[in-house]
């Protein structure tokens, strides 16, 4: 079975959970495999899972839209959940237990663990695609299919702000930098019919009034045809997204292969970095500007976002790689893939 999704425990990084296709989650050991616990009664692939700010409690969460939440030292179950089809889930701010979900019918939720208190957010008719609670531990920002993004005051339950970015554009992606003003969101549509670029935008979340800053557009690439009868031309998409702790950089990853770097002081187009096929993640290294890129072909590559340049690529796998983790040191990697494996790499160098 694949493995969908991993997450480090982020007080130690000495923990990994991992989710699959088998409806079933672990909790094990970096340093030796060693499995601590399964998280078992899933009743489909298990694709999201992730640690609370204190390695506490450990949420997993299956596509039908059952969240389990469990204590890690006892081992054992202490909170379940269940929503409409699960499309994004978010562990919360380093403040409190606090865990926010996003469906398919447009609403987000967000309980207090492990108490289960709960509020509900409804968003619009269409999939809440992604969803962060911001630094401050007061808000969230939702991004849907139809393009809106919307921020919610947490205490309240109210919407304080709705953008819309672009017309006829899908959010799938969102990323928060680390001092909470800024916001990335991702958008997926197709090139062949527009024959536009796909853009990216810049949001401030300053409050009282988060405006769209900037939009970065890749340079088109015409787009493959169609081989066979019945087939569609292939579209890009932004995949994932990310910025940068030490440096005014943000990364996009394409469904292409590009990796982009964009500077966020000058609004611009940094670098271009080609993979050999599709990017499904990118991580940025915590203290430098190093991008961490998984992808189609199975392979882990890093990059220097300052020259753009490879700095080194581990392989492993024998199928795409799905999902990836990096520890707070960067000095190991854990990967999953559709070969049914998660694996660790040592990346640590002399020189890092």
């Amino acid at each position: 079975a694949s493995v969908f999704c991993v997450s480090l425990d982020p007080k130690t990084n000495t923990l990994a959970v991992t989710g699959g296709e088998d409806d079933k989650a672990f909790v094990w050991r970096v340093s030796d495999g060693e499995l601590l616990f399964e998280c078992s009664g899933h009743k489909d692939s298990v694709t999201c899972a992730g640690f609370s700010h204190d390695s506490v409690f450990v949420a997993t969460g299956d596509m039908s839209g059952l969240i389990k939440v469990w204590r890690v030292d006892a081992k054992e179950e202490v909170w379940s959940f269940e929503v409409g089809d699960l499309e994004v889930m978010d562990e919360g701010p380093p403040q409190a237990h606090v865990l926010l979900a996003g469906t398919a019918d447009g609403n987000s939720w967000m309980w207090k663990i492990p108490s289960g208190d709960c509020k509900t957010f409804q968003g619009p008719a269409c999939p809440a695609t992604c969803g962060r609670i911001l630094p401050d531990g007061k808000r969230a920002v939702v991004g849907y299919e139809d393009g809106t993004m919307r921020i919610w005051d947490l205490k309240q339950g109210t919407s304080l702000h709705v953008l819309k970015v672009q017309p006829s554009t899908q959010h799938h992606h969102a990323s928060t930098c680390p001092e909470g003003v800024g916001l990335i969101l991702g958008e997926e549509g197709d090139l062949s019919a527009t024959g536009d670029p796909l853009p990216l935008s810049f949001s401030t979340l300053w409050s009282p009034f988060p405006q769209v800053v900037c939009v970065f557009k890749m340079e088109s690439t015409a787009p493959k045809a169609p081989t066979g009868e019945g087939e569609e031309a292939e579209s890009n998409s932004v995949e994932s997204l990310g910025f940068c702790n030490v440096m005014p950089l943000a990364a996009v990853g394409y469904l292409d292969g590009t990796l982009a770097i964009y500077d966020l002081s000058t609004q611009s187009l940094r670098h271009k970095c080609q993979h050999e096929s599709g990017i499904v993640q990118l991580l940025w290294e915590e203290n430098s500007a190093v991008v961490y890129t998984c992808s189609l072909d199975g392979a882990v590559r890093l990059w220097d976002a300052r020259s753009g340049k490879m700095i080194s690529e581990y392989r492993g796998h024998s199928a795409e790689i799905l999902d990836f983790a990096v520890n707070k040191d960067a000095s190991i990697v854990v990967t999953t893939s559709g070969d049914h494996q998660a694996k660790v790499f040592c990346v640590q160098r002399p020189d890092r």
